[in-house]
């Protein structure tokens, strides 16, 4: 029995873009290179305030006229409006196709490595660029489209299994780990996770990520927590001792994510100092895909 699962995102919404200029219109404004993508192919991006922190982040799948985005439902709209207010004379065209599309993940099974299985009219996929444990993103009309998850010879699950996938394979997401506008793409590790091009020419926000990226200067990381008991609501604080470390994001179950100083999280197992949230004890460990490690020398003042 195939242990490939489907699941219906009703938390995402769709955006489409298409017209003569895309290509280089969304190239240069987000983190990462779209520009070299291929028909089928998809991308994990951000839209960065010129401070660079994190406004919108979002997957990003080019189709023949152009790409769509698989961004937060919630975010949607505004996402929609702030590239209406760069697009300035190029030709460009931004709809919000949230009543009529819908987005959908596939993971699991060795058919994952391929297309969707999805008998559905319209229907598009891509691999997660993010991760290949992630497995396949799905865009495709609303209508017919929980049917055609139904018909796929694959175990239907709910968002919430795919929330626990994502949450054990250590890979945050924007309004439930950390909140648009507050962190740094190196915080939430999308350096990690193929989304950022530190070879790609400019884009709005680029300055201050490149100068945390050949300075070394990321201190806070998103990583993986384990509890000694249910974790508690996300934004709690992280402890040892009396230090706060940084906050928990999301979780389910004992599992769960949080934003975390590396340096005092090092510091503090270094010193044998127990690490909590609220009543429950942690153990933080770094997810597998990450690269950097735990830092070395003294803990930095501030």
């Amino acid at each position: 029995m195939s242990d490939l699962r489907h699941a219906l995102l009703p938390s995402r919404g769709v955006l489409s873009l298409t017209g003569p200029d895309v290509v280089h219109f969304l190239n240069n404004l987000v983190t990462s290179d779209v520009e070299h993508l291929d028909v089928g192919q998809a991308g994990f991006a951000a839209l960065l305030s010129p401070q660079g922190k994190i406004l919108f982040d979002f997957l990003v799948l080019r189709t023949a006229d152009g790409f769509l985005i698989d961004v937060a439902r919630s975010a949607a709209a505004d996402l929609a409006k702030r590239l209406s207010f760069y697009r300035l004379r190029a030709k460009v065209e931004i709809a919000d196709l949230g009543e009529s599309h819908a987005v959908a993940v596939c993971w699991g099974g060795p058919e994952a490595d391929g297309p969707a299985p999805l008998a559905l009219d319209g229907a598009v996929s891509a691999r997660d660029p993010r991760l290949d444990a992630l497995g396949l993103r799905i865009i495709a009309p609303s209508a017919g489209m929980l049917e055609a998850l139904s018909a796929a010879g694959s175990t239907l699950a709910s968002e919430a299994d795919w929330t626990a996938h994502r949450i054990a394979l250590g890979v945050p997401q924007s309004g439930e780990d950390f909140a648009l506008g507050d962190a740094f793409p190196h915080d939430v590790d999308m350096d990690q996770l193929a989304g950022v091009s530190f070879a790609k020419g400019c884009y709005v926000g680029q300055e201050i990520v490149a100068r945390m990226e050949h300075r070394g200067t990321a201190r806070k990381r998103m990583i993986q927590v384990t509890g000694s008991a249910p974790l508690p609501a996300a934004g709690t604080a992280v402890m040892a001792g009396e230090q706060q470390l940084g906050t928990l994001g999301s979780s389910t179950g004992n599992q769960g994510l949080a934003l975390l100083r590396l340096d005092k999280v090092k510091a503090a197992l270094d010193n044998g100092a127990d690490l909590s949230c609220g009543d429950i004890s942690l153990t933080a460990t770094l997810p597998a895909f990450a690269r950097f490690g735990w830092p070395q020398g003294p803990v930095p003042e501030g």
